[in-house]
C-alpha cells in the first residue's frame, strides 16, 4: 500500500470519514501551497497544521505557513515578533521570523515552541522561541540555568511539563548526546546526570516518550553511519542504596513498608491517607538516578535510516520516511512501546514524497479520530504535499485491580520494601511493635480484617468479571481458529493440486529441452555439410580454372607447330 490521490470533491465534514485505517491519503488541499522544503518543523494545533522554516536549496526558510484541517487550504502566518521575555508578557515589535532548519516545535497549550536549529545568525546556546496562535505574536523566552548549547538535528519531547532535548550537532559540525531538560513552569534548563551506556552521539535521530517517564531514542546517524539502534532513558530510576541510613530497628516507618508489602489488598479510602503520610518519609530517602538501557526488540526487522519523522499515539510510536542518503525507506513502521515490538504499517512506493529524508509529521484530533498528518520531505526532489492517514483507536481498557488507588499504594509500597530489603540485611521490627507505632492506632484489627473481606471480595468479583470476558474472548479466537484451520485444509489441497501440475509441466519442459537439443544438435551438422559443401565448390571452381588453363596452353602450342611446319 502506498499513497493515494483523492481527486473527487468532497465536503469536509464527510471527507475524513471515508479515508480507511492505516492508509495515507493525499489532502486535496486548493489554492496555492507552500514552497517545498525539508528540514522544517511541525505542529497541530486545534485543526491547524503550522509549518515553519526548513530548508531548499540550501538556504535557509523564514516563513510560518498554516493549512487548515477542515477547508484544505494553506495560508501565510503574519507574525507579530516581540523581543519578549515571556511568553506571556507584550514587548515591543520586531520584524519577521529567523531563517532557520533542522530546528524541534512543541505545542504547549495554544502557543508553539521552537527550540533550536542551524541559521546564518548562529548564537553559542540554545535560543527557545514560541509563537502565541491566538494573538499571532512570537518571540524568543528568555530561560536561565545551564543552558545547552545551540545546536540542530536534535530531538525534543514534552515529559509533564519539561522539554527533553538529546543530541543533535552543533554549530562546528560536533556530534553531541548530552541531555537537557527546560521546565517550562520555571524556564529553568538542568543538565540531566544519567548512568550507564548512552547512545552514540547522533543527529536526525527521533525521541518519544512512554508513560511520562521513559525516554525513547531511536535512530539518527553520525557523519558516517546510520543507526537502527532503540535506547531508553528510565527518567524515574530510583537508587536503593541510602536507605539503609534511613531506617532503624523499631522505625514505624519501616514497619509500614513491610506491613503493605505483606497486605497489600486491605486498603480503603478510610485508611489511604495513612499510607499515603508514611510513603514521604519512605520516598524521602531515596534518590533518582535516570538509567540508560538498550533493551531487547522484538518483531519485524528495521533498516537503520535518519531524517525520519516521527509521532507517538496511545501506546504506539510511529516512524515515518528517513533514509541512508542513498534510498529512502518506504516502510511506515510502529513500535508498541509497552511491548518494543516492531510491526510495519504499510509500504508507499519508490520515490513517494513519504518516503523522503526531512519530512515531518504530527497527530491531529479530527472528528474523534486520531490521524498522522505529514509534510514536505526530500527524497531527489523537494515536496510540499499533505497526507494523512486515520489511526484506529487502541484498546487501552484493563482490569479495574490495576487502576484502584489501593494496588497503586500496595505496589509502592511493595516495590519500597523490597528495595530496602535488597540494599542490606537488616532487622526488621514485628508487626506487633508495629501496631503500636503505625496504622494500628487508627484502625483496630476487627476494622482492618473486614475492610480485607470487603477488598478481597470486590477484588474477586473484577476478577471473575475479567474471567467471563477472557472466555468469551477464548471461544471466540477458537471460531476464527476453526475457520482458519478449514481455509488452511482447502489451500493445502489446492497447493497439491497445484504442485501436481507443477510436476506434469516439468515433465514436458524437460521433454522439449530434449528436443531442442537435438535439434540444435542437428543444426550443428547441417553447419557443418554446408562448410564441406562450400569448400568442394571451391575447390571445384580451382579445378576447372586450372583445366580451362592447359587446354589453352594446349592449343597455342599445337598451333605454333603447323605454321612452323608450313614454313619449313
Amino acid at each position: 500500500m502506498g499513497t493515494e490521490e483523492i481527486k473527487t470533491e468532497l465536503n469536509s465534514t464527510h471527507l475524513y470519514s471515508e479515508f480507511d485505517y492505516g492508509q495515507w491519503i493525499a489532502l486535496p488541499v486548493s489554492g496555492p501551497r507552500p514552497a517545498a522544503r525539508y528540514k522544517h518543523a511541525a505542529a497541530v494545533v486545534g485543526d491547524k497544521l503550522y509549518i515553519a522554516g526548513g530548508s531548499r536549496n540550501g538556504r535557509y526558510l523564514s516563513d510560518v505557513q498554516v493549512l487548515n484541517l477542515r477547508n484544505l487550504t494553506w495560508s501565510n502566518l503574519n507574525l507579530k515578533c516581540e523581543s519578549a521575555t515571556d511568553i506571556t508578557e507584550d514587548s515591543s515589535i520586531q520584524e519577521g521570523f529567523p531563517a532557520v532548519s533542522d530546528h524541534s516545535m512543541i505545542k504547549w497549550g495554544s502557543k508553539i515552541l521552537i527550540l533550536g536549529g542551524h541559521s546564518k545568525k548562529s548564537s553559542d546556546s540554545m535560543i527557545v522561541r514560541f509563537i502565541d496562535t491566538e494573538t499571532n505574536h512570537c518571540g524568543t523566552m528568555e530561560t536561565s540555568g545551564k543552558v545547552p548549547v545551540a545546536r540542530g538535528g536534535h530531538s525534543v519531547t514534552l515529559v509533564g511539563s519539561r522539554l527533553i532535548v538529546f543530541g543533535g550537532e552543533d554549530k562546528n559540525r560536533k556530534l553531541l548526546n548530552d541531555i537537557h531538560a527546560l521546565d517550562l513552569e520555571t524556564k529553568t534548563w538542568e543538565v540531566l546526570e544519567t548512568t550507564q551506556t548512552p547512545p552514540a552521539p547522533r543527529f536526525d535521530h527521533s525521541a518519544a516518550a512512554h508513560a511520562d517517564r521513559y525516554l525513547l531514542i531511536f535512530g539518527g546517524c553520525s557523519h558516517s553511519v546510520f543507526y537502527s539502534d532503540l535506547h531508553v532513558l528510565d527518567l524515574q530510576s530510583v537508587s536503593t542504596y541510602p536507605l539503609f541510613y534511613a531506617f532503624k530497628k523499631g522505625s514505624g516507618v519501616l514497619g509500614t513498608a513491610l506491613w503493605l508489602s505483606r497486605n497489600p489488598l486491605v486498603f480503603s479510602e478510610n485508611c489511604l491517607h495513612h499510607a499515603w503520610s508514611m510513603l514521604p518519609r519512605l520516598m524521602g530517602s531515596l534518590y533518582l538516578q535516570m538509567e540508560w538501557s538498550q533493551p531487547e526488540i522484538r518483531g519485524e526487522s528495521v533498516n537503520p535510516r535518519a531524517g525520519h519523522a516521527s509521532v507517538s499515539i496511545d501506546g504506539n510510536w510511529y516512524i515515518v520516511g528517513g533514509g541512508d542518503n542513498k534510498n529512502g525507506c518506504l516502510e511506515t513502521i510502529v513500535l508498541d512501546m509497552s511491548k518494543l515490538v516492531w510491526s510495519i504499517l504499510t509500504i508507499a512506493k519508490e520515490r513517494d514524497p513519504l518516503a523522503s529524508e526531512g519530512l515531518s509529521v504530527c497527530s491531529a484530533l479530527i472528528d474523534g479520530e486520531n490521524y498522522m498528518v505529514a509534510f514536505g520531505g526530500y527524497n531527489g526532489k523537494y515536496n510540499n504535499e499533505a497526507f494523512v492517514m486515520k489511526i484506529k483507536a487502541r484498546d487501552l481498557s484493563r482490569p479495574k485491580i490495576f487502576q484502584s488507588h489501593a494496588a497503586a499504594a500496595a505496589a509502592a509500597s511493595v516495590t519500597a520494601a523490597y528495595a530496602l530489603a535488597k540494599s542490606e540485611k537488616v532487622d526488621f521490627p514485628e508487626f506487633s511493635h508495629f501496631n503500636s507505632n503505625g496504622l494500628g492506632n487508627n484502625l483496630s484489627e476487627k476494622e482492618i480484617r473486614k475492610i480485607d473481606i470487603d477488598s478481597i471480595k470486590e477484588e474477586k468479583q473484577v476478577l471473575e468479571s475479567s474471567l467471563a470476558e477472557v472466555r468469551t474472548e477464548n471461544t471466540k479466537l477458537r471460531e476464527t481458529i476453526d475457520e482458519v484451520s478449514s481455509t488452511h485444509a482447502e489451500l493445502t489441497k489446492e497447493l497439491h493440486s497445484v504442485q501436481g501440475q507443477l510436476v506434469a509441466e516439468r515433465s514436458r519442459c524437460f521433454k522439449l529441452e530434449a528436443q531442442i537439443a537435438e535439434l540444435q544438435n542437428a543444426l550443428e551438422s547441417l553447419q557443418t555439410i554446408e562448410n564441406e559443401v562450400q569448400l568442394l565448390r571451391r575447390q571445384k571452381s580451382t579445378f576447372e580454372q586450372e583445366v580451362e588453363l592447359n587446354a589453352a596452353a594446349a592449343e597455342k602450342q599445337g598451333s605454333g607447330g603447323v605454321w612452323k611446319w608450313i614454313g619449313g
